[in-house]
């Protein structure tokens, strides 16, 4: 292996290794967490649990991390050179040779993850008592992801390999465009076709909860189409709930495992807090910022993949411009170590703006209440490490969302 392949390769198992290290400092953080988490209000039995939790996940996820890590540095410097030109011997044009090269790297990957998948789902998440998904439901769910994936994908590729041919100097551009454009069409599309395809969405059916809610919608001035139960207990008891769409789109979702386990104030707080998102305008200014960094992404690609620069990094002979497109990936989640860190930081911002829209909105008690539920029911880190927080973190931890609730009680 030449130094430039080499340098690359060290770079992406430093940025791999930082993070496998970063989760132990977090597990470390938990296990030293102190009886009183959460101002008090979280009990010993339940802050155990959350360690076993934890712990396991933590395990699992840096196995499942290694190997991925591995078997992703192997294709690149072994295999890659040699499948970039079987499939350009293949003869079937830019376009669908592109389609061809990137499904069946998505299959390969999809191949390799699913039994971590299957084991997270059937064995950590049964164990401590989250899934309640049957065989027959993750096959049905799998089989529809792998289609409906594969469909959008092939649209997605197509548009942009269309790109790349009609104008070689300006596909940044364009290609950037065009990713913008069929995200904004998703966010209208989705809710109608592909969410129901995996869950069942219903009215509220809880008139004193629905009033409640649309009284606090006036209140917070937003005008929403509709307010709505996901069956999300058909596979987790997991909570949550959140806030959706753009314009006549917009809704209100709860997760039925939520309304089963907050009282109706405390759902209103969480609502609140969603709604203190879109009166903040945070999803326009995260998509802003996301965009504005697509679009340099975009433009640094495109003066990457001119010239033999990313050939000689990744010790290629002539690669085509599929194989220079994996090279490019492999840079960015490189690259990735500076920006998520970025990234969580902002919405860490816009998390604690929405939290003291939802204590005006509902007060500081309903919200800090409906904080400390959700931590219990979904066995989250009370304690976790401020390191961790900085680089993994988009909401704040639970328990200075707490303190800040409080200082403005």
């Amino acid at each position: 292996m030449g130094q430039g392949p080499l340098a690359i390769a060290m770079l992406y198992m430093l940025k791999a290794a930082f993070g496998w290290w970063l989760s132990v400092l977090n597990l470390r953080s938990l296990k030293k967490c102190a009886g009183d988490a959460l101002d008090g209000r979280m009990s010993a039995g339940l802050l155990e649990r959350s360690r076993a939790y934890l712990s396991e996940n933590t395990r699992f996820a840096i196995l499942s991390s290694i190997i991925t890590a591995f078997v992703s540095l192997a294709f690149v410097f072994g295999f890659l050179e040699y499948y970039d030109k079987w499939v350009a011997s293949l003869g079937l044009g830019f376009i669908p040779s592109g389609i061809v090269f990137f499904l069946i790297l998505s299959f390969a990957s999809e191949a390799i993850s699913t039994p971590f998948s299957l084991y997270r789902t059937f064995g950590i998440e049964k164990r401590h008592g989250f899934s309640a998904m049957t065989p027959g439901l993750w096959f049905t769910d799998f089989v529809k992801s792998l289609v409906l994936s594969a469909t959008l994908f092939s649209i997605v590729a197509a548009g942009g390999l269309f790109m790349v041919e009609a104008s070689p100097g300006l596909w940044w551009l364009l290609g950037w465009a065009f990713f913008l454009a069929f995200s904004v069409f998703m966010v209208y599309l989705s809710p109608y076709v592909i969410e129901p395809l995996f869950n069942r969405f219903e009215p509220v059916d809880d008139e004193r909860l629905r009033e409640k809610i649309e009284t606090l919608a006036a209140r917070a001035g937003i005008r929403i189409k509709a307010i709505q139960r996901i069956d999300a207990s058909r596979r987790t008891r997991h909570t949550n709930a959140y806030f959706t769409g753009l314009g006549s789109v917009k809704r209100i979702v709860l997760f039925d495992t939520l309304l089963k386990n907050l009282t109706p104030a405390e759902a209103c707080a969480v609502l609140a807090h969603e709604m203190g998102h879109w009166r903040g305008r945070h999803l326009l200014k995260h998509m802003a910022l996301m965009e504005a960094g697509a679009l340099a992404a975009f433009y640094v690609s495109f003066r990457l993949m001119e010239g033999d620069l990313l050939g000689g990094l990744f010790g290629l002979k002539d690669p085509g411009f599929f194989a220079k497109l994996v090279c490019l990936g492999m840079l960015w989640s490189i690259a990735g170590f500076f920006v998520t860190p970025v990234m969580n930081a902002v919405s860490r911002r816009h998390e604690r703006e929405a939290d003291s829209y939802a204590a005006r909105l509902e007060g500081a008690e309903a919200m800090t209440s409906a904080l400390v539920k959700l931590t219990e029911d979904n066995l989250s880190n009370p304690c976790p490490h401020p390191l961790y927080v900085f680089f993994n973190y988009s909401h704040p931890p639970v328990a200075e969302r707490i303190r800040l609730l409080k200082e403005r009680n």
